[in-house]
C-alpha cells in the first residue's frame, strides 16, 4: 500500500511538471495543469493512477493548509481600509450573481438545496488564477484592479458562511424548505457556534499569543513549524467533532494566529508544505472529472461555459457602472470575474458528499468550471480589444455619459498647460509644484471618489477615461504644453501616448513607467521623455549606498546625472559614449568638484576672475558659471563675478573647503 501511494506521488509529480512546462508559455495557471494531471492519470482517463482514497486524504490536507493560510492572511485593518469598495463591489456581484443561478436552477426544476448551493458555487470567482494574471500583466493597482481585488476578498469572506451553509442545506428537503429551520435545529446550532467563537476568542487573546511567544524565544524553527501545524490541524479536529468541516475549522485556526506578531513566520513557513498538498486537491478534481460525461454532454457543456462567462461578466459589469467608471474599466471588470473560482470546487466537492448535487450536475459543474479557469488568461487578455469596439458603439456612449457621475463645472480654455493623466502620489505631487510655480494645469483621473474629493478641494481635476479622444480634447489637449502620464495601467499607458501625440504633434509627453523595457515602445508611440521608477529606484538606492562610504556628495551627483544621462541615452540610441569629467574625477581620485551659488555679499560678487586670481591664492580653477538660463563654459580672467552666480570650482578638498568662505562670506572685508 505505501509503495502503491508513492508511486501515486510520483506519478502525480512528474506529470504535473510536463503539463506545466506545456501550460506555461500560453500563460495557462498551474492549477489547471494540475486538474488535467488528474484527468489523464485518474480511472477516467488513462488509469495509471487507482489509489483514489489515499490521493483524496493527501487533497483534504491540502483543503486544510489552503484555508489555514487563508486565515493568516485575514486583515481586518486593510479590509476596514478599502471596506467601501470590498462591501459595494463585492455585494454586488456576489448577490446578483447568485440571485440570477438560483432562480435559473429554480426555473429548470432542482431542489431547492442545490439551487441554493448552484447560487453558491457561480457566485465565487477564482482568486489564484485572476490575481497572478493581474500581477503579471502590471495592473494590480488599476482602478479596475482595485475593483477586481475588492470583489475577490469579499467572495473570499462570503466563501466561509457558504461552507458552514452545506451542512444546514444538506438536512433541508426541496418540499419542505421552510419547515426545516425549526426551533430546535437552530439553537442547536447558535449554541454550538456560540461555544466555539467563545473557545477561539479566548485561545486568540490569551492561549495562542503566550505559547508562540514562549516557542518563539527558544529560537528552534522546527518548534515553531511544529506548532503552527498542531494549531491548524487541532483547532480543525476540534472543530469537526461539533459538525463542523475540518476546512472551516483550518480557517479558524488561521484566524486565531493572524492578529499576532509571528503571522508572517506562520505563513513563510507553511506555504511550500500548502503549494504541494493543495496540487493533490486539483489533481483529486481532475480524477473525478469524467471524460466519456464530457464528450457525451458535449453540446450542453457548451452551451453551460458560454452561458457562464456572458452571465458572469455581464454581471460583474454591474459594478464599475454603478461605481460610475467607464467603459473600459466596466469591460475589463466584467471579463476578469467571468470564470468559475477554486473556493467552487471546495463546495461542490462538499455538496457532493452530502448528497446536495447528484453526481451529474456535479460532472457539469467540474467542466465548466475547469474550462472557464483555463480560458481566463485569454479572455482577459482580450479585454483591451473589446473596450475599444465598445467604445464606438454611439449608444453605449450615449448610455454610460449620461449618468454624469461627477458633474463638470463650466471653466476657461486654457493655453500652454500642464496635463497631468492619473492623481496617484506622483499626480499630487506634480499638481503641488505646479500650483506653487503658478503654472496652470488641469488633471484628468478615472476615479469618480477621487474626483469628487479633489474638486470640493478646489482643484482642477476633471473625471474621464484618457485614452479617449474626446476626454483628451476637453481637457484643451491641442493648446496643452507638457502632458505627464502617471496612471499604473501599462496598456492604457500606450493608448494614451498614442492618441496624445496624434492629437498634438507638438506636445512635450512625459510618461512614467515601471520597468526599463517600457521605455522603447513608449518613445516609439510618441513619448517625449519616459522615466522608469525600475531604474530611478535603483539610482536612489545607490546615492545611499555611496553617501554611505562618505563619497562627496557633489561627486555622487556628477556620477548619477552621468548615469542617467548615459542610461536614456542608451534606451534611444546605443552608440559608444565619450569619456566625461566624471571618468576624470574617477581617474583623479583626489579631486574635488564642488557648485557654490555666490551670496550677494560675498567678496567675490562684482569681481572678475582676472582680479580674483583664484587659482594662485587659492587653489581653485574656476570650470563654469551659471548665471540663470546662460552657462559660461572655460571663463577667462575677464569674466565678472555676480550675485547669485553658480560657480563650478575643481581643486584638492582642503582648498576647495578653505574656497567655500569666499562664496558665503557676509563681510565684505574677507581677505581673497
Amino acid at each position: 500500500m505505501e509503495l502503491q501511494l508513492l508511486n501515486a506521488i510520483v506519478l502525480i509529480f512528474g506529470i504535473s511538471l510536463i503539463v506545466g512546462l506545456l501550460f506555461n508559455p500560453l500563460r495557462i495557471p498551474p492549477l489547471v495543469g494540475f486538474i488535467l494531471t488528474g484527468i489523464i492519470v485518474g480511472p477516467n482517463g488513462l488509469g495509471i493512477v487507482q489509489s483514489l482514497e489515499e490521493v483524496n486524504i493527501l487533497a483534504e490536507i491540502g483543503i486544510v493548509l489552503l484555508l489555514f493560510t487563508i486565515g493568516l492572511e485575514f486583515s481586518f485593518a486593510h479590509l476596514w481600509q478599502i471596506r467601501k469598495m470590498l462591501l459595494v463591489s463585492g455585494s454586488i456581484q456576489v448577490f446578483l450573481t447568485f440571485l440570477v443561478s438560483f432562480f435559473i436552477a429554480t426555473l429548470i426544476g432542482l431542489p431547492f438545496a442545490e439551487a441554493v448551493l448552484l447560487g453558491f458555487l457561480f457566485a465565487l470567482s477564482s482568486t489564484a488564477v485572476v490575481l497572478r494574471i493581474l500581477h503579471q500583466r502590471g495592473e494590480m493597482s488599476t482602478p479596475h484592479g482595485n475593483i477586481i481585488l475588492g470583489v475577490l476578498i469579499f467572495q473570499d469572506i462570503i466563501a466561509i458562511p457558504m461552507i458552514m451553509a452545506i451542512p444546514f442545506l444538506a438536512s433541508i428537503s426541496a418540499p419542505a424548505a421552510v419547515q426545516a429551520f425549526s426551533v430546535e435545529s437552530l439553537s442547536s446550532m447558535l449554541t454550538i457556534d456560540i461555544l466555539i467563537l467563545v473557545i477561539l476568542v479566548v485561545a486568540a487573546k490569551w492561549g495562542v499569543p503566550w505559547f508562540l511567544y514562549q516557542i518563539a524565544r527558544t529560537r528552534d524553527r522546527e518548534l515553531f513549524l511544529l506548532f503552527i501545524v498542531v494549531t491548524c490541524f487541532g483547532v480543525a479536529w476540534l472543530v469537526s467533532l461539533a459538525g463542523i468541516s475540518l476546512a472551516l475549522g483550518a480557517l479558524l485556526a488561521g484566524l486565531l494566529i493572524s492578529r499576532s506578531e509571528y503571522s508572517h513566520q506562520a505563513i513563510g513557513s507553511i506555504v511550500p508544505f500548502r503549494d504541494i498538498f493543495t496540487s493533490f486537491f486539483f489533481v483529486s478534481v481532475g480524477m473525478l472529472l469524467d471524460v466519456g460525461f464530457l464528450l457525451e454532454h458535449l453540446g450542453l457543456v457548451l452551451l453551460l461555459i458560454v452561458g457562464v462567462i456572458v452571465a458572469k461578466g455581464l454581471i460583474a459589469a454591474v459594478v464599475p457602472v454603478v461605481l460610475g467608471y467607464p467603459i473600459r474599466t466596466i469591460t475589463l471588470v466584467g471579463l476578469a470575474l467571468a470564470q468559475v473560482g477554486e473556493f467552487s470546487f471546495i463546495l461542490s466537492r462538499s455538496g457532493l458528499d452530502y448528497g446536495i448535487l447528484s453526481p451529474e450536475s456535479y460532472q457539469l459543474f467540474l467542466v465548466t468550471a475547469l474550462i472557464t479557469m483555463a480560458m481566463t488568461p485569454f479572455v482577459i487578455g482580450g479585454g483591451p480589444m473589446l473596450s475599444d469596439r465598445l467604445r464606438r458603439v454611439g449608444f453605449l456612449n450615449r448610455t454610460l455619459d449620461a449618468r454624469r457621475p461627477v458633474e463638470e463645472p463650466e471653466r476657461e480654455h486654457l493655453r500652454e498647460h500642464v496635463m497631468i493623466i492619473g492623481y496617484g502620489v506622483t499626480g499630487r505631487n506634480l499638481a503641488r509644484a505646479a500650483k506653487v510655480g503658478g503654472i496652470p494645469y488641469v488633471i484628468l483621473e478615472i476615479n469618480p471618489e477621487t474626483v469628487r474629493k479633489e474638486r470640493a478641494l478646489g482643484e482642477p481635476i476633471h473625471y474621464g477615461d484618457a485614452t479617449t479622444e474626446t476626454v483628451l480634447a476637453h481637457a484643451d489637449i491641442e493648446s496643452a504644453r507638457i502632458a505627464v502620464i502617471a496612471i499604473n495601467d501599462p496598456i492604457s499607458t500606450r493608448q494614451i501616448v498614442e492618441v496624445c501625440r496624434r492629437l498634438n504633434p507638438h506636445l512635450y509627453i512625459i510618461v512614467r513607467t515601471r520597468y526599463l523595457i517600457e521605455v522603447a515602445p513608449l518613445q516609439d508611440l510618441g513619448a517625449s521623455e519616459v522615466v522608469p521608477e525600475e531604474f530611478e529606484t535603483s539610482l536612489e538606492i545607490f546615492t545611499r549606498v555611496l553617501n554611505k562610504y562618505l563619497i562627496p556628495k557633489d561627486r555622487i551627483e556628477g556620477l548619477t546625472a552621468e548615469i542617467r544621462s548615459d542610461t536614456y541615452q542608451m534606451l534611444r540610441n546605443p552608440k559608444k559614449h565619450p569619456p566625461t569629467l566624471t571618468d576624470l574625477v574617477y581617474r583623479l581620485s583626489n579631486v574635488s568638484i564642488v557648485t557654490y551659488t555666490v551670496d550677494p555679499a560675498s567678496p567675490l560678487a562684482g569681481k572678475t576672475l582676472g582680479d580674483l586670481n583664484l587659482r594662485r591664492r587659492h587653489d581653485v580653477l574656476v570650470l563654469a558659471v551659471l548665471r540663470g538660463e546662460q552657462t559660461i563654459t572655460s571663463p577667462g580672467g575677464e569674466t565678472e563675478i555676480l550675485p547669485d552666480d553658480i560657480v563650478i570650482v575643481l581643486g584638492m578638498p582642503e582648498p576647495v573647503a578653505r574656497a567655500s568662505v569666499l562664496f558665503s562670506a557676509s563681510e565684505k572685508d574677507t581677505p581673497v
